[in-house]
């Protein structure tokens, strides 16, 4: 939101999360921590992922390339959610554009890996860069909720939610 919006929206409407977050210096940061991630990966699995595959038992290499070719899918998903927010952001895409791009490229959570001896048997490098995409994705995941719930929903009294945030609205507008 830029001075101006801030200035003239109406008081009682909640602040839109997903236009001030994409528009923040947190998610400028979040998507260079993303983006980096993307091409530490991409250079790991290259180079030194490549040459120590080759040294891995046959089980191990199997576990390698199913958890190599989920942590790709991970990152596509990450490195999708974030281009397609920081186009919101520079307004290069409305957030409908964008709601439409989201069910193009869909944030999905992975089932678990089956055996801990499977992801023992992988290099610590690949080890440490699975954790770190899974945490990014669970704060993407996160964040695009919180984006989506940016979405006005309408107020009826037949909800007891919305029953219960009415009356909490009109005693402190009474006021006023």
């Amino acid at each position: 939101m830029n001075e101006a919006e801030v200035m003239f929206r109406d008081p009682h409407e909640p602040v839109p999360f997903g236009k001030t977050f994409v528009q923040s210096e947190a998610f400028k940061s979040l998507f260079r921590e993303g983006m980096n991630l993307v091409e530490e990966t991409a250079a790991y699995l290259d180079g030194p992922g490549r040459e120590e595959s080759r040294k891995l038992t046959r089980q191990a290499s199997l576990a390698y390339a199913s958890e190599s070719m989920r942590l790709t899918t991970r990152l596509m998903q990450i490195a999708s959610w974030l281009l397609v927010q920081r186009a919101v952001a520079e307004g290069e895409i409305t957030a409908g554009q964008a709601l439409q791009e989201k069910n193009r490229v869909r944030l999905t959570t992975q089932d678990p890996v089956k055996a801990r001896t499977e992801i023992d048997a992988l290099p610590e490098r690949l080890r440490e860069l699975i954790g770190l995409a899974a945490r990014m994705h669970a704060r993407i995941i996160h964040l695009d909720g919180l984006i989506s719930d940016d979405r006005p929903t309408p107020v009826t009294r037949d909800s007891p939610v919305a029953l219960q945030r009415l009356l909490i609205q009109s005693a402190f507008n009474d006021g006023q």
